[in-house]
């Protein structure tokens, strides 16, 4: 389920990026002027004459028409390099929150049937039955009951000691996924701020290549809006991603915990009864 959400997220954030750049250039070539000449406007003076408005502050260009895909594409190749990590690590993040969600859960880690299933076979003292029960219901559980039930006649801290290390084993297994959020918590905020790095530079190289004036600070705050807008994106990936990593941690680790203490409890049971193991 989240290998197929992933690759479906994938190719629609290429398609969108890799898209939006044809779509804004048709845009502003409808847009503009034939011949290039730069856009006069007349207007009613107080004794009934025209004036015509003209040169800089006419021909100042707007911007923001396009919405989030001017964003993206103003930003050149390598911005939107930087918006397409962006989008992909926000759906992975999200694909990975949900599988989270269906997989990190008690009724997912430890069926009721099989806990059950293996206690009455363990009252009965019948090991093999037990066993047999895990084997059908594979899963987190049931391999930390059968690492603890293949050391039964070694001792109890020998199967303590085999159940510890299997819970750890299934434990790096359930977080292996989740530890992906923690990545793209770390690293969608420095994505974005690569992204307002290149927005300030941009704004500071039209402060120095335009002559001052209303088309000159459009074009800054243009630039340095649409870099911050990298680093909102940045932060708004990263804080769900941190706290839904520290979520189901916390989840998995109770679970990991609750089912060594389980393994161990049903193991006891053994000790008043004769142990069938043929």
């Amino acid at each position: 389920m989240m290998k197929k959400a992933v690759w479906v997220g994938l190719a629609m954030a290429i398609f969108c990026v890799l898209g939006s750049a044809h779509w804004a250039k048709a845009a502003d070539e409808a847009k503009a002027p034939a011949g290039g000449a730069p856009a006069v406007a007349a207007a009613a003076t107080p004794d009934g004459g025209l004036a015509v408005e003209g040169g800089e502050a006419a021909a100042a260009p707007k911007h923001g028409e396009g919405g989030f895909l001017e964003i993206i594409t103003r930003a050149g190749w390598f911005g939107m390099v930087i918006w397409a990590a962006l989008i992909i690590c926000s759906i992975i993040s999200v694909a990975l929150i949900v599988d989270s969600f269906v997989n990190i859960k008690d009724v997912k880690i430890m069926p009721p049937d099989l806990i059950a299933n293996v206690r009455s076979s363990m009252e009965q003292g019948d090991l093999l039955k037990a066993i047999g029960h895990c084997d059908s219901s594979p899963g987190a559980l049931a391999n930390i009951l059968k690492a603890g039930f293949a050391q039964v006649e070694e001792g109890y801290e020998v199967v303590q000691d085999a159940v510890g290390v299997a819970a750890d084993l299934e434990s790096e297994k359930l977080l292996s996924r989740v530890t992906y959020l923690s990545v793209i918590s770390n690293t969608t905020p420095m994505l974005g701020l690569i992204g307002t790095v290149q927005g300030m530079i941009m704004a500071f190289y039209t402060m120095g290549t335009m002559e001052a004036g209303a088309a000159q600070q459009s074009m800054l705050a243009v630039n340095i809006s649409h870099g911050l807008w990298a680093t909102a994106i940045g932060l708004g990936t990263a804080v769900p991603a941190t706290i839904f990593f520290y979520f189901f941690k916390n989840r998995a680790m109770n679970s990991i915990l609750r089912m060594e203490a389980l393994t161990l409890d049903l193991i006891k049971a053994l000790r008043n009864v004769e142990v069938v193991s043929e």
